[in-house]
Order: structure tokens, then C-alpha cells, then sequence
């Protein structure tokens, strides 16, 4: 069974890629561009890995990944980010909270990939 991958960018290019690649590598890619239908998919469909962006105009991801661990503790979540370091970022205040998968934009394919499998070596044994 293909693992199930939510990919959460406001910019349409990063979905249509991702989608693109991840497919190919056996996923099943479900994208969104905002964070509030992020939420509502979570909630509707099976998805094995949310893959977020930060930076988002409607809700960051560090907004989503608060809702999404008020919904479901266990649901995986990468965010992926293109800032560095910031001690006022959503990322420490997310990492702080428990956020342990974090890529850097830009990224190596292979890495985003090895990064997902880990994950989900984590939650399907």
C-alpha cells in the first residue's frame, strides 16, 4: 500500500513538483495551498505524512502544526522551510513543542524522500 503524503505550499510550482516526484517515488500525494484545508483533509482522509511549508499568507506552519497536534498527536508532520536561523521563529516555537522533521529549501530530492521514509519507519513498522 502507497504511503499517503499531504503536501501543504501556498506556491503552486513547489506543489506541482513535489507532486511530480513523490508520485513517482510510490507515494500518494494529496496537496493543498492553505492551511485551513490542510485541516480539513487531515480530518477527512487517511494521510500517513503532512509535508508543510512555514511560510504561508492564511495560517504558518507553525499555526498548522499546533492545530493538527490538537486533532491528532501522532500524525507526522516535515516543515519544510527556506529561512535561517531566527530565535523568534515559528520553527524554534514549533521545534520547542515537539517538531523533530525539518528540511532546508532548497533541498536534495533524495533527502526530502530519505527524510519521509524515516518518518514513516517511525509509524508503519
Amino acid at each position: 500500500m502507497r504511503p499517503t503524503i499531504l503536501i501543504v505550499d501556498d506556491e503552486k510550482d513547489t506543489l506541482n513538483y513535489l507532486t511530480y516526484v513523490l508520485s513517482k517515488k510510490q507515494f500518494n500525494v494529496i496537496t493543498v495551498d492553505n492551511g485551513f484545508d490542510a485541516l480539513q483533509k487531515t480530518r477527512e482522509e487517511k494521510i500517513d505524512v503532512v509535508l508543510c511549508d512555514i511560510a504561508m499568507p492564511d495560517m504558518d506552519g507553525y499555526e498548522l502544526y499546533s492545530q493538527i497536534r490538537n486533532f491528532d498527536d501522532n500524525l507526522p508532520i516535515i516543515m519544510m522551510t527556506g529561512f535561517g536561523y531566527d530565535p523568534n521563529h515559528v520553527l524554534v516555537k514549533a521545534k520547542k513543542d515537539g517538531l523533530h522533521n525539518i528540511i532546508f529549501k532548497p533541498f536534495e530530492l533524495a533527502d526530502l524522500v530519505a527524510l519521509i521514509n524515516k518518518t514513516l519507519k517511525k509509524i508503519i513498522p
